[in-house]
């Protein structure tokens, strides 16, 4: 997997995030530095976690695995961003601020729910034998920037991004599935 390909997998992987750092800035009446970090520095660290734990597990079984990397690579990219695409065309764009508060449990449950693609994708990397300990940083970095980006923006111009983030994600994942499947079906990988 090319340096491009690898940061285009982690802005697909960071568009949940992204969209729950919007979601979750757009409840926060003055946002701070330190709500800021907060969102970004816990989904960065889940959608490194993440990933690791799915290469990990995934290479526990390797012999069975070797035969078919290119198929679960793409059949979980495909899955993961077409679930993306769906959550994202069908979401409700209506929120209720009026209970939010930004606490640690929450943004545990919510790193965690936003990170379990990364799993998956995990399993993909380990599929592809790529190096896990750089290819979880360069998906962390992203992450974090990302949903500092995602949070910036979403305080100057509100809601426009939400749902547009997860399409755009979803279609990334989509793209590198497809493109993972060819080169070892038709380019010998």
């Amino acid at each position: 997997m090319s340096l491009t390909e690898l940061i285009l997998l982690a802005i697909g992987l960071s568009m949940d995030a992204s969209a729950v750092s919007i979601s979750n800035s757009l409840c926060i009446k003055k946002i701070k530095i330190k709500h800021i970090l907060q969102m970004s520095i816990m989904f960065a660290v889940f959608q490194g976690i993440m990933p690791l734990l799915g290469y990990y597990a995934a290479n526990s079984f390797e012999s069975v695995i070797k035969k078919f990397d290119h198929w679960i690579a793409f059949i979980l990219l495909i899955i993961i961003g077409g679930k993306m695409l769906h959550e994202a065309i069908t979401a409700d764009e209506e929120q209720d601020c009026s209970l939010f508060a930004l606490t640690f449990k929450l943004l545990t449950v919510q790193a965690v729910a936003t990170s379990i693609d990364a799993l998956a994708v995990g399993v993909s990397l380990s599929a592809l034998n790529v190096n896990i300990l750089y290819s979880i940083t360069i998906i962390s970095a992203i992450t974090f920037i990302c949903c500092i980006a995602a949070i910036l923006v979403s305080k100057r111009f509100g809601n426009l991004l939400g749902k547009r983030a997860g399409i755009v994600g979803g279609l990334i994942l989509i793209g590198i599935g497809i493109k993972i499947f060819v080169q070892h079906m038709f380019f010998g990988g």
